[in-house]
């Protein structure tokens, strides 16, 4: 087994995280603001529908505000790694089925523990009241990111630019909720979007390794930046991209630390994804896998912050990914 030398890290103080509460992405909340200054609101119904339809298809709207964006965001970041990201999206190919059990029973009910930021997913009502379709919409980004042939063309990055716009038209809604507090932070925030890139990379790691799948070092390092530079085209600040694993292990602790707490959104949240599974993989015992899964991975304090039911100890195996096949394409 290799040597590695021990790795530096980044603090990430209550300072830096509470500032970065406070900042959304100023280049797609630009175009966002300009489009409801020039048109009004109701030019968000014009570009929703092909923003959330994953599929380089159909004519863009608002040409002259989109087009400027895409091509000046479309560029990977300096200290992208093509030889890296290639081995991250093996990783990703060779343990699919349960990457996409983890994302579904750790990664997620990982984001709702952020009471805070959950906030916006509550409000906003649509991944509680059309959960199902939701987990289809990011398995088909998830699975399309983690494509090679989809970096031979623009189409990945494409897809992950349109749901940074998502990103911020579900910011600009929200803070036009009544019942938005602003003690929350901003919607969608720095924090919450490091948190939810920590969940779908270091968080994944973790699975893997609670599941007994052992990577080494380099294939975790490989899979962390390939999510890494999804992260920056989806507007994640580079201050809060961590460089290695030690700085996403100090990230996500400063973050749980702040931010995780039992509430309502949270709960709800969870609740909605345990019927959302047990309805598209329609199996008797799926409910009691799924929250059995979540114990497993999550721990039973964190389980009890979610309201995750108490599985007897012998349906907290994990393992079950033929049986929990989430965020497979064409399952959800």
């Amino acid at each position: 087994m290799p040597a590695y030398p021990i790795q530096t890290t980044r603090p990430f103080p209550d300072a830096l995280l509470h500032t970065c509460r406070q900042q959304g992405d100023p280049p797609a909340d630009a175009i966002i603001d300009a489009l409801i200054q020039q048109q009004g609101p109701t030019a968000l119904r014009t570009l929703m529908p092909w923003l959330t339809t994953g599929k380089q298809t159909g004519e863009m709207p608002f040409p002259e505000l989109l087009a400027p964006f895409f091509d000046q965001y479309r560029p990977l970041p300096d200290w992208a790694d093509s030889a890296q990201m290639k081995q991250g999206m093996a990783v990703f190919a060779q343990h699919s089925r349960a990457i996409s059990l983890i994302l579904g029973c750790f990664s997620l009910p990982y984001c709702y523990l952020g009471a805070d930021g959950a906030q916006v997913l509550w409000l906003t009502e649509r991944i509680r009241h059309d959960t199902a379709r939701r987990l289809q919409e990011t398995g088909e980004w998830l699975f399309a990111v983690m494509d090679p042939k989809h970096w031979r063309t623009t189409e990945a990055v494409d897809r992950t630019l349109r749901v940074r716009l998502i990103h911020a038209a579900s910011r600009w809604y929200a803070r036009q909720h009544p019942e938005w507090d602003m003690a929350w932070g901003l919607p969608i925030n720095q924090e919450d979007m490091a948190g939810t890139n920590l969940a779908f990379s270091y968080v994944v790691l973790l699975g893997l390794r609670e599941m007994g799948i052992r990577l080494s070092r380099d294939e975790e390092e490989a899979y962390q930046h390939h999510v890494n530079v999804v992260g920056y085209l989806n507007g994640v600040s580079d201050e809060l991209l961590p460089r290695n694993l030690r700085e996403a292990f100090q990230l996500g602790r400063a973050i749980a630390r702040r931010q995780f707490k039992a509430s309502e959104a949270g709960k709800g949240l969870t609740q909605a994804l345990l019927q959302a599974i047990a309805r598209q993989v329609n199996t008797p015992e799926s409910w009691n896998l799924a929250a059995g899964e979540m114990r497993f991975f999550l721990g039973d304090t964190y389980a009890d912050m979610l309201g995750v039911p108490v599985i007897p100890l012998g349906k907290r195996v994990a393992g079950v990914v033929n049986r929990l096949p989430l965020f497979q394409t064409g399952l959800l």
